[in-house]
């Protein structure tokens, strides 16, 4: 797209990354969204940290 045209765009069959991409937007009116998403990357975050870290030791 022309610059001054913001574009956002998931995937085929992305419904969860659409909503995420949602919430994001939201997130900037309503704290409570928020709040949740923030909890909710902070969770994915350390379950893919544990993930990595297991991951690591199976190489060693």
């Amino acid at each position: 797209m022309p610059a001054g045209i913001p574009v956002a765009t998931v995937a085929i069959d992305g419904a969860k990354n659409a909503a995420y991409l949602s919430c994001s937007i939201l997130s900037i009116k309503y704290p409570e969204i928020a709040g949740k998403l923030e909890a909710y990357r902070e969770k994915t975050r350390q379950e893919l940290m544990k993930k990595s870290d297991e991951l690591k030791r199976q190489k060693v």
